[in-house]
């Protein structure tokens, strides 16, 4: 393990119905819990540990996981991304997934939470065949400062990059620096203090399932404000404002739980750690 202070490797595979590992490797800061099944659906979960309890000041995490054919799998965290204060170097994480052909990933980490003088960067590149369905959701919230101050971070930077069959099909891009930008004015955060992202590609995606979305989120509130765009291939982006955490997870959980009912026939497992 060079210069990383935490690295994990998982790679699963399908067998007879049920995905389980192939191979499992971590080192330093980070593990992975053994996966949990839910229901009889096959579908493994798996929960990622940081025993360090927070990001500090250099430090440098490395995923790798990959999904065989028809393999299924839940990925989320057993605890909110805490990131505290860098004054030096920030603190980075970069992920590799690979989902092949008819493989389906949920990955789903708890709020990544920002304290004062925090500098983060995060790093996805998904690479996935036209078959695979892929589901991803993150959540920003602004950690305490003493002045009570919600974007004492210095910069926070998340960075996705999604290939089908080697084309760069999305990339999405979000850094919040707010020494630099008014984060409370239009074309920011408008007024909120938090912001959630959901990426979700899948040939399943059509027109009518973005209408049943549409529908199916309350736009006309004060408590939140949704952003709902499809994308060039199969699938969907979607931004939300609010000033809670939980507002942002309810509306990702009525999303998640619309689509696992349309595609998959079940209902998601409650992933919940409190």
């Amino acid at each position: 393990m060079k210069d990383w202070t935490g690295v994990l490797h998982l790679e699963a595979e399908e067998r007879k119905g049920k995905t389980v590992a192939k191979n499992v490797y971590f080192q330093g800061a980070f593990k992975v819990m053994r996966p949990i099944y839910h229901d009889n659906s096959g579908q493994a979960c798996y929960y990622l540990l940081n025993p360090g309890g927070g990001y500090l000041d250099g430090d440098r995490y490395q995923m790798k996981v990959s999904l065989g054919e028809n393999a299924r799998m839940t990925l989320t965290t057993l605890g909110a991304t805490k990131i505290y204060k860098t004054p030096k170097r920030y603190a980075y994480q970069e992920s590799e997934i690979t989902l092949q052909a008819g493989s389906y990933l949920e990955f789903i980490p708890d709020p990544l939470i920002a304290y004062q003088n925090a500098k983060y960067k995060q790093k996805n590149v998904i690479r996935m065949d036209k078959t695979a369905t892929f589901l991803y959701s993150d959540i920003i919230t602004p950690g305490w400062s003493p002045e009570g101050d919600h974007f004492s971070y210095e910069t926070i930077q998340l960075l996705n990059e999604i290939y089908i069959d080697d084309e760069l099909v999305v990339y999405d891009h979000i850094k919040l620096k707010p020494s630099q930008q008014n984060l409370r004015g239009l074309g920011f955060m408008e007024g909120y203090s938090h912001l959630g992202s959901m990426l979700v590609v899948g040939t399943q995606s059509d027109s009518s399932l973005l209408d049943q979305l549409y529908l199916a989120i309350e736009m006309n509130t004060n408590d939140y404000k949704v952003g709902l765009s499809s994308l060039p291939v199969p699938g969907f982006t979607i931004r939300v404002f609010a000033n809670s955490t939980q507002v942002i997870e309810k509306i990702f959980s009525d999303i998640h739980r619309m689509i696992s009912e349309e595609w998959f026939s079940r209902k998601p497992s409650f992933l919940r750690k409190y």
